[in-house]
């Protein structure tokens, strides 16, 4: 009943502009630097990983293909949703868990603004906007702390390492993680809003509704992916 309230306030008129852009700027901006080092270093221990296990099938030249597609189709998006989920989710419940206990929720009622189309609808918009971009410039990332690492630390020729990033690389790949990082993104936004929103009382339910959003968020992201996956994949 939330999920159906929260996406039917959130195609419904108006709309909070001011709102919805400071959710984009604390999801999309302020995340960017953790979505960053995770990819980045992500990247470069699959190259070195890679390497390792393919050195003993004499198969080193598959390194670049392998950092690539793992990247794009499952780190990138899956490490990025979870960073997010620890920092957003919890920010959002916590948030609007303090509104609840403080009875500024309440007080919105009265002023006849609609809760859930003035706190929660925005969240849900930025996080299924935002969570694809930063993505994107997590697989970009990722990819080249993998180069870094092929390049100056493995020996690999830098043309050839592209061309072989490059090769094997298909839209699809890009966009199975793109669609991947909107479910997540909107499944972050629900968890934090859904358990701030029903935050008990005091201190101890706002810290409860927090600790439930993370984890809450973290697991229909795992399962979600296998989900999507399996739609993409399945035959």
């Amino acid at each position: 009943m939330f999920t159906a309230a929260a996406i039917r306030w959130a195609v419904w008129p108006p709309f909070y502009g001011r709102q919805l852009l400071r959710q984009i700027i604390d999801i999309g901006y302020y995340s960017l630097p953790v979505v960053g080092l995770t990819t980045l270093f992500s990247g470069m221990v699959l190259a070195l990983q890679s390497y390792t296990g393919f050195a003993r099938f004499s198969a080193e030249d598959t390194v670049a293909t392998v950092v690539v597609l793992s990247v794009t189709r499952e780190l990138g998006p899956v490490l990025a949703g979870l960073m997010v989920a620890g920092r957003i989710g919890a920010s959002m419940a916590a948030e609007i868990g303090t509104m609840r206990v403080t009875d500024q929720i309440d007080a919105l009622d009265s002023l006849s603004t609609r809760p859930m189309q003035y706190l929660v609808a925005p969240r849900i918009i930025a996080g299924t906007i935002c969570l694809p971009f930063l993505v994107l410039i997590g697989d970009i990332i990722g990819v080249f702390g993998g180069y870094l690492v092929g390049v100056y630390k493995l020996g690999f020729n830098p043309s050839l390492y592209l061309a072989r990033t490059l090769e094997y690389l298909e839209f699809s790949d890009v966009f199975l993680g793109l669609v991947k990082a909107a479910v997540f993104g909107f499944l972050i936004a629900l968890m934090g809003c859904y358990h701030g929103y029903n935050s008990g009382r005091g201190a101890e339910g706002v810290g409860l509704a927090t600790t439930n959003a993370v984890v809450s968020a973290s697991i229909l992201i795992l399962i979600s992916n296998y989900l999507v996956t399996a739609v993409f994949f399945g035959n």
